[in-house]
């Protein structure tokens, strides 16, 4: 609800703490807490956002993903999120190639519905899965397809948006823009248009902007507003092509109006054969020394990746595997794609580019063709985010990196570049477009120290002046913002610059639109994130963050860049409950801006932390962030070590101790199983237990089976004899689904192996799951205890449910007690999930295709979300597809939205089901009966059922079932 204060949008307005956080910080060093937040539902919202802003005094700051770099979201202002709600496209005109879209649209998703029609929006930025176009015009985006196909300003024909005085403005193409100067039009485009012509027209003028404004040849240059780039069309250039205005709004940052819709002019798609040449060298200077020659072929993209950002890579489980092209250590590595309509013309412009490199000092130069370039091109649109890997408070800071030069300046530029860095005892991180003259280069500093954000300054104040001294741009894609903006006078000049603020006045005569960004910026050095010289909060935790230094450097691990946001048709999971809200607060960036903001200025003991865990009841727990966030940011770890020292002080749900002591309450629930059933069950005793206890009744709780595992393994004689293995029957299966764990002890016996069932504990999993961090370290210390001599021996622990053995793998050397630490690192290198057993017995022939029969069937893969996150599901595909006439679907999902418990609880049900709606269900629903589902993990199939009324079964199952000339005895 609005305040009377407020606008009465039909979109949300925000002033509570937590979303004043969570939009505090963007992608930049910067953080300030701004008035509130407006998420406005339409246009028409923002025109009363704006007359509101005017009237009241008040100024808006634009936003849609958030991913800049300089600033440009950050500030005391009313932040304005489009990105919630206008992500509509409104129009699209295929013939004459263009589209109109509101400023949220994703750039991705927008290419996504104009490929089928052989055509594309081409500016591809690193952020190009979750940047929308709002904020790419904002910044008049580039990405590594500009050498090519030009920049966002080249393709933008005309913006709608509201103006500085309140009015509507449509800013677009005129072919004669004389006719504006007629004195009769009174609209805003023509009062702006006349300013400028005033400003323009006078020659001295047009010289001063030639003179002082980036080389024209550079066409990365965001120098402040484009005044270099007006004075090139008609009026003030006769043979230029026709003036139209929006292209001063792009690169404005927001400052001069707030935009509701944008029409884009489209390129054809690329020529279809492409292949990626990645030269390697033992220095930045010989790589840098190879630009000029590659870029005289005229390369779709020629990218730059230092040591620093590969060695990065090494670290982040995600990107690890996209580094297979890299060959030995190189200092730098090239990344050049060309292409050609077909096979033949392709092979062309490879020889092509491999004559040239020849002549070059590249020590190797691998081509990579197919599904290798989308993972190469994966490793390079990682750099930013895998930067924030680097150990300890010394990061590498965006200050200084978005510098263009000439491509014919790069070495030399690049050799007084490094002559500074050593002036001030730094080696900086080189990454980015190499083949545009743009190096984002980055000094490594300590913001928490005041004497390096003194050279945070220092560097920067050199490195303008380095690349004023040949004539560069300033700011080549990510934009002047506030961490540029006081050295823009020296760039452009005394006079150049004072042009610039009568522009800002005079468009934004209210000082409504983004103030402080581009001209009369606050010094760089102020509101950044950290408080220089402060002594670091170190909270304590039940868990081990010595990897990070503590919790807060856990979290601070999170730079802002928000893969988290990236589409669920992207593939991966990241981030689950965003995907089903599209809300600021449930992703993992929002989580982890709001846990470093408690754990930097707030005490669990001493003030009220409901808002935070407002931004972590969506969490599920799912880890996908642990491995898909370049940063390795693992959400669900923090949520854990924050719901254990939230509930030391708050109460907690009952429910909690219905779902957080799982295991516990089945083992009771066990000894009476008919009449807990009826507990769990479809009847008026069931509904009111869950209306008591938060459940959803939309759900039926899984049921205890009449006997446990542990009840059939009593009475089972074990085989003797054979390869022994410890199978670990988590608690899931123990009393809900035995059935899984009976058939993979008989799974293994008919195979000839030795099944030991030892005495050991629940796992700890749903301990974990609420924040039950010292029963989870009980039963983490009693299993590693327990396990330690079958580790000791060798014998392999083998698990059935995800969630559960890869406890063991990836929270139980963080989770245990001291004296145990080293037992559970070694049982984390000794525990194996089922498919992954089943399948280094395969590649070791103990296990053989002619084990099972070759009946013909089709399966349809889900794997568990933990192995996506810490294991690799394409095993479970290869262990279904052993034997011969198995056909294995793998679907492409993300989360099943059960989690656990989060499914059954009331108010989650219906995020759970959207969630599963995003990918899964689509891909399952409309499966034949004769296909069969799997789901190796009991969350997903409970949610396969609730959902789409179809079984699916575990792995096991299904190679039991293909055992060859097996008699069952599962009688016993």
């Amino acid at each position: 609800m609005s305040t009377p204060s407020e606008p009465a949008i039909k979109g949300q307005v925000h002033t509570d703490f937590l979303h004043r956080v969570l939009y505090a910080t963007d992608a930049s060093v910067y953080r300030e807490i701004p008035e509130g937040v407006f998420v406005p539902m339409d246009s028409e919202d923002l025109h009363q956002i704006v007359n509101w802003a005017i009237a009241n005094g008040k100024s808006l700051i634009p936003r849609t993903a958030g991913t800049s770099l300089a600033g440009q979201c950050v500030g005391g202002s009313w932040v304005v999120d489009t990105g919630v709600h206008m992500n509509q496209i409104l129009g699209f005109d295929p013939e004459n190639r263009t589209v109109r879209v509101q400023p949220g649209v994703v750039r991705d998703e927008l290419n996504r519905f104009l490929k089928p029609h052989g055509l594309w929006f081409s500016p591809n930025t690193s952020t190009s899965n979750r940047c929308m176009i709002g904020g790419m015009v904002g910044n008049n985006s580039s990405g590594s397809t500009s050498i090519k196909y030009g920049v966002t300003r080249d393709k933008v024909k005309s913006i709608k948006g509201i103006a500085g005085d309140g009015s509507w403005i449509n800013l677009g193409p005129h072919a004669d823009p004389t006719v504006l100067l007629n004195s009769e039009r009174n609209d805003f485009e023509a009062v702006q248009f006349r300013v400028l012509y005033n400003e323009l027209s006078d020659d001295a003028v047009q010289e001063r902007i030639r003179k002082n404004y980036p080389d024209y040849s550079i066409h990365r240059r965001n120098n402040g507003y484009a005044i270099d780039e007006l004075i090139r069309h008609k009026p003030f250039y006769s043979n230029g092509d026709s003036f139209n205005l929006s292209r001063l709004i792009c690169g404005s940052e927001g400052t001069l109006m707030l935009m509701s819709e944008i029409e884009l002019h489209l390129d054809e798609l690329p020529q279809p054969f492409a292949a990626l040449i990645c030269p390697h060298f033992k220095s930045i200077n010989d790589a840098m020394s190879a630009v000029e020659p590659v870029m005289q072929i005229v390369p779709e993209a020629c990218e730059l990746m230092d040591k620093v950002v590969l060695d990065c890579t090494k670290s982040n489980r995600q990107q690890a595997k996209n580094r297979f092209f890299i060959q030995g250590d190189p200092e730098a590595v090239l990344m050049i794609e060309v292409r050609g309509a077909t096979e033949q013309e392709l092979r062309a412009e490879v020889e092509k580019l491999t004559a040239v490199l020849s002549q070059t000092n590249a020590t190797s130069s691998p081509v990579l063709k197919g599904d290798e370039i989308t993972a190469a091109w994966e490793l390079r649109k990682a750099g930013l985010g895998v930067l924030s890997n680097v150990k300890g408070d010394k990061k590498p800071v965006a200050c200084i990196e978005d510098t263009a030069v000439k491509i014919s300046d790069l070495p030399n530029y690049i050799a007084e570049f490094q002559e500074l860095m050593e002036s001030f005892d730094q080696r900086a991180v080189y990454y980015a477009h190499a083949g545009a003259g743009e190096l984002h280069l980055r000094p490594i500093l300590n913001l928490k120290l005041k004497s390096e954000v003194e050279q945070f300054r220092l560097i920067s104040e050199a490195s303008a002046r380095l690349v004023r001294k040949y004539n560069g741009s300033l700011a080549g894609e990510h934009g002047v913002g506030r961490v540029r903006a006081p050295f823009l006078e020296e760039q452009v000049g005394e006079q150049n610059y004072k042009l610039l603020q009568r522009i800002k006045d005079s468009w934004d005569p209210h000082g409504v639109f983004n103030p402080g960004k581009i001209v009369r910026a606050k010094p760089m050095d102020e509101d950044l994130r950290f408080v220089p010289d402060r002594v670091e909060p170190s909270p304590e935790t039940y868990m081990n963050f010595d990897d990070d230094g503590g919790i807060l450097r856990h979290a601070e691990r999170c730079n802002g860049t928000a893969l988290c946001r990236k589409s669920p048709l992207e593939g991966g999971v990241m981030c689950p409950s965003f995907h089903a809200t599209g809300l600021e607060k449930d992703n993992t960036r929002g989580r982890a801006n709001a846990l470093r903001e408690w754990y930097t200025h707030g005490s669990l003991q001493g003030e009220n932390a409901d808002w935070v865990a407002e931004t972590l009841d969506l969490c599920l727990s799912c880890k996908a962030c642990q491995s898909e966030c370049p940063s390795n940011v693992d959400m669900a770890k923090l949520k854990a070590e924050f719901q254990h020292a939230y509930y030391q002080n708050h109460k907690r749900p009952l429910r909690d101790y219905l779902f957080g002591r799982f295991a516990l309450n089945m083992r009771r629930g066990s000894l009476f199983p008919e009449l807990t059933n009826i507990l769990l069950g479809e009847n008026a005793l069931a509904t009111w237990f869950k209306h008591r206890v938060g459940i959803t009744t939309q759900r039926a709780l899984p049921k205890l089976a009449a006997k446990t595992f542990r009840d059939w393994w009593k009475r089972h004689k074990p085989k003797r004899g054979g390869d022994a293995l410890v199978l670990y029957v988590d608690e899931f299966i123990n009393y809900n689904e035995p059935e899984i764990g009976i058939k993979a002890v008989l799974f293994f016996e008919k195979l000839g192996f030795r099944v030991m069932v030892p005495y050991y504990g629940p796992s700890g999993r749903s301990e974990l799951s609420k924040g039950y961090l010292e029963e989870a370290r009980k039963h983490a210390d009693w299993n590693v205890e327990f396990l330690r001599e079958y580790v000791d021996q060798g014998v392999p622990i083998v698990g059935l449910e995800p969630s559960a053995i890869l406890s063991f793998r990836d929270e139980y050397p963080d989770l245990v007690s001291e004296k145990w630490k080293a037992d559970a690192i070694a049982l984390a290198d000794n525990c194996y999930l089922f498919e992954e057993f089943v399948w280094r017995a395969f590649e070791e022939g103990v296990i053989q295709t002619n084990h099972f029969h070759d009946v013909k069937r089709s399966l349809v893969l889900h794997a568990h979300c933990h192995q996506k996150a810490i294991a690799d599901p394409g095993i479970s595909a290869h262990v279904l597809s052993i034997p011969v006439n198995y056909h294995v679907e793998h679907v492409p999902s993300g989360c099943c939205g059960m989690a656990g418990a989060f499914g059954y609880e009331e108010e989650h049900y219906e995020v759970s089901m959207k969630i599963a709606d995003q990918t899964l269900f689509p891909h399952l629903k409309n499966q034949p009966e004769e296909k069969v589902l799997v789901a190796n993990g009991t969350s997903c199939r409970s949610q396969i059922a609730d959902g789409l009324q179809r079984q699916s079964y575990h792995p096991v199952e299904i190679l039991f079932d293909a055992l060859v000339d097996f008699s069952a005895n599962g009688s016993e």
